[in-house]
């Protein structure tokens, strides 16, 4: 089994029906991932720990999934330097507004890539890992670029 190089964490179980969409871009790519529920409010040990063993464990980049007050993660990126993308899950209250604006607004000193709320923001973040990852990944590389290409083919000349 292939160590994961990207860390796929969220707030609670639901967070998962918009945080698959980063596994399955992962997975499309090829890229070994592990994903956990990590509740910044809930379960504070259990964020610690994750985050701080992160870069040992092998992990490249962390991609975390919140909603509502969202500091998943800026929590997360406060105690790792490898690079964390926010997704602002779309909470019923606020539309998701709230999730994006607490993990857009970080401190300066603690930076967190924030990406669109909802599955777009989740497709696109696993995107963003792999492309990171790419950066030092010659084959992650061609398969992004023929990915990219596929999408392009995908788009049709005419509306009908």
């Amino acid at each position: 089994m292939t160590k994961p190089l990207v860390g796929i964490i969220m707030g609670s179980t639901s967070d998962w029906e918009t945080m698959r969409h980063a596994a399955d871009m992962l997975e499309a790519l090829g890229v070994a991932h592990e994903t956990r529920v990590v509740s910044a409010h809930r379960t504070p040990q259990r964020l610690y720990d994750y985050a701080t063993s992160a870069a040992d464990r092998g992990l490249k980049v962390i991609v975390a999934g919140a909603g509502g007050a969202a500091h998943l993660p800026g929590m997360a990126a406060s105690m790792t330097h490898l690079p964390v993308l926010g997704v602002p899950i779309e909470s019923k209250a606020l539309k998701g507004m709230d999730s994006l604006l607490s993990i857009a607004q970080m401190p300066g000193g603690i930076p967190v890539g924030t990406l669109a709320i909802g599955k777009p923001g989740a497709i696109n973040a696993g995107l963003l890992a792999a492309a990171i990852l790419a950066t030092s990944d010659e084959a992650l590389a061609r398969r992004l670029k023929d990915w990219r290409a596929a999408q392009t083919d995908g788009v049709a000349d005419t509306p009908e």
